[in-house]
């Protein structure tokens, strides 16, 4: 159902409030320059700093600038089964196309536990939903036979897959087959993944280079797998860069640099390092972004 290069998309502030005119000239950025889908309200989003109503004013103002020339895919997840049940009726309600649900956190869940709690949302969310694991951010892995039992219900539609393992991807798709799609949830891994039978990308990459990254997913698909290498080791410094400190540091700081919003985080990120910064600017500069 989702495929491509979805960009995990940033929320930009300025002073301490949403910037909402920067986040719509980004969306329009993305649409001009052939993303695939807007994630919101997700990690690279800042999502654990937004309030309840910064939220619904992120994925309003999402659905309303892009009218639906692209899916629009909301980050419900969180800790809570009920809360993430709320975000998500509050998703369907405004028109998102999709939820993506991270794997609950802290709470480190059993097996049973992360099956139930995708269940129940998918059962009462009615709305489609990408599993999002990524174990070295929530302590809770989604294993593969999870995942197929998951993917017997129609509402799970996808897996963002973000373990670092190609191992864990390949035991994951020989469960689930075309159940599920998969995507990329690291983008250094983003031709591996596709490789094996994965469909695209959940981006963070994408923030700052998105017709590139739109392209290594455009150009495997046309059979160009050659062109697809191509692109993908150019785009790997900028890789490597997005996580020189914790993301969404790096790209927010990049997007700063290159004039398309504030770089401006929200407690507890901090801003990036000196040495950090020096290298992360080099990248850009390599690239011609700036």
């Amino acid at each position: 159902m989702f495929k491509g290069s979805l960009v995990a998309i940033v929320t930009p502030f300025r002073d301490g409030q949403l910037d909402e005119a920067a986040f719509k000239s980004l969306l329009e950025f993305h649409v001009v320059n052939g993303t695939h889908g807007i994630v919101v309200c997700g990690t690279t989003g800042e999502s654990p700093t937004l309030s309840s109503a910064e939220f619904e004013r992120v994925v309003n103002l999402a659905l309303e600038t892009i009218n639906g020339r692209l899916p629009v895919i909301v980050g419900t997840g969180t800790n809570s089964t009920e809360v993430t049940l709320k975000k998500t009726h509050y998703a369907k309600k405004a028109g998102a196309d999709g939820v993506l649900i991270v794997a609950p956190y802290y709470n480190k869940p059993t097996q049973e536990g992360l099956y139930q709690h995708y269940w129940k949302v998918a059962e009462e969310g009615d709305i489609p939903i990408i599993v999002y694991n990524v174990p070295g951010r929530t302590s809770s892995n989604v294993l593969p036979e999870t995942m197929a039992r998951l993917a017997e219900h129609p509402h799970i539609v996808g897996l963002k897959e973000a373990t670092g393992s190609l191992q864990q991807a390949l035991n994951t798709l020989g469960l689930c087959g075309d159940k599920i799609t998969l995507l990329s949830g690291d983008d250094a891994l983003t031709l591996p993944l596709l490789a094996i039978g994965g469909k695209g990308v959940i981006s963070v990459t994408a923030n700052i280079a998105p017709a590139e990254v739109a392209e290594v997913v455009n150009e495997f698909e046309r059979g160009n797998l050659a062109k697809a290498r191509e692109l993908h080791y150019k785009l790997l410094p900028l890789h490597n860069a997005m996580f020189y400190e914790t993301n969404p540091i790096p790209v927010k700081t990049a997007l700063g640099l290159m004039g398309k919003c504030s770089s401006e985080l929200r407690l507890p990120l901090a801003p990036m390092q000196p040495a950090n910064l020096e290298r992360l600017k080099k990248a850009l500069k390599d690239y011609g972004l700036i």
